[in-house]
């Protein structure tokens, strides 16, 4: 079965997360993805070591991947590097503005080179602006980006990244690969390449799309300042809050564990307040804190009588009455269990790999429903002699 990316060849040199989860992306797509790595290797073959060389997080961003180890630093590098490219429908990488060119990766020289060209660019805060060419990771990008303070829980004294998810990675990863698709589809019909890029402060900004909006005669800051203790504690205020007077879209604890319940519009809602015979004249609007006190306490005290029914009984129980009534929701399953869901088994979403210096190894499978046929992320250079052969290097 081919696939809507086979011919094409990506040569990545991104390290970390978000250029080689581009990079992989591509390759379930069909892409013959090349990772450059240096002597060492990738950076993050070494965080949450779990076989020599082999890094937790590692393993999953690289799978359908060869590996070629060159060394930017020296012309004999940089000359293999330029033949390689020369293969190229792409590059990725992830080398801050100023710094590509030392390793001849700067897009007005691929461009020159190679008009066709698709180069794919990670920066932590763009190109543009004081902070450009900046370092940062990110947990940096959430912080600026007001995504730490997104969630908050009475009693925290500083931020915490929620999950511990690199939410700016991940999403920065997603986008970069979506440009690089678009610029692919542009370049076959012009025959000109372009340069996308997407940095870490943007991505984690656009995973709060919804929310950064501002209507006209609400408040605005003046300047951008350091979220406080107190800004924790209010944003901590209005989640508790929320759960405590809403009971449509939230968690929900049964007799023996947690299921996740959506109700997000009025047929829902009615349909899910029906199967407990309470009234909610809010039911419209549950988000919006009524201004008369007795309304609030009568959310509060229907919300109380809903979760002291539901804790009654077991999570299948509930599962079954919600779904009869028309109402989305689904158990809340902890992560070490989730390879073992039917309905993640029934889609190919996670699959055991042989990979090398580990052996069985189960973890994220295919994501676009195509043939779940990735090869295992590559060891350190094993592809080294091949690709260097195929480009005429002995």
């Amino acid at each position: 079965m081919t696939r809507p990316l086979d011919g094409i060849r990506v040569v990545e040199y991104a390290q970390y997360v978000a250029g080689p989860l581009a990079g992989s992306l591509l390759a379930e797509l069909g892409a013959d993805v090349v990772k450059v790595e240096p002597p060492a290797g990738d950076a993050y073959r070494s965080v949450m070591p779990v076989a020599p060389g082999v890094g937790r997080f590692f393993v999953p961003l690289n799978r359908g991947k060869r590996s070629v180890v060159l060394d930017l630093k020296t012309p004999d590098g940089v000359e293999r590097s330029r033949a390689l490219i020369a293969t190229a429908d792409v590059v990725l990488h992830n080398f801050p503005p100023g710094r590509d060119g030392t390793f001849g990766l700067d897009w007005p020289g691929l461009h020159g080179e190679r008009p066709a060209l698709v180069v794919g660019v990670v920066t932590s805060f763009g190109s543009e602006g004081p902070l450009a060419g900046a370092p940062a990771y990110d947990l940096v990008a959430q912080g600026r980006s007001g995504l730490l303070t997104a969630h908050a829980s009475r009693g925290d004294t500083v931020p915490v990244r929620a999950g511990g998810i690199p939410m700016a990675d991940l999403t920065a990863g997603f986008l970069l690969a979506t440009g690089v698709l678009a610029a692919l589809v542009r370049a076959r019909g012009t025959g000109i390449g372009e340069r996308v890029e997407v940095s870490l402060l943007a991505a984690a900004l656009a995973v709060q799309v919804q929310d950064l909006v501002w209507l006209p005669g609400e408040a605005s800051a003046e300047e951008a300042s350091p979220a406080t203790r107190d800004d924790l504690a209010a944003r901590a205020d209005e989640i508790a809050e929320g759960l405590a007077t809403n009971p449509y879209y939230r968690c929900f604890e049964a007799a023996d564990g947690f299921f996740a319940l959506a109700c997000l519009n009025l047929a829902q809602r009615r349909a899910f307040l029906g199967l407990f015979g309470l009234d909610d004249p809010t039911i419209e609007a549950p988000d919006v804190v009524p201004d008369d006190p007795v309304l609030v306490e009568h959310k509060r005290t229907v919300t109380r009588e809903i979760e002291r029914r539901i804790a009654a009984e077991p999570v299948g129980v509930w599962l079954e009455r919600c779904g009869s009534a028309g109402v989305p929701c689904g158990p809340v399953l902890a992560r070490e269990t989730v390879y073992a869901d039917p309905q993640v088994r029934a889609n190919g979403l996670l699959r055991e790999y042989e990979q090398a210096g580990l052996g069985p190894t189960t973890m994220l499978g295919r994501l676009f429903g195509g043939p779940a046929d990735l090869a295992p992320a590559p060891a350190l250079g094993a592809d080294t002699e091949s690709i260097l052969g195929e480009l005429g290097f002995g």
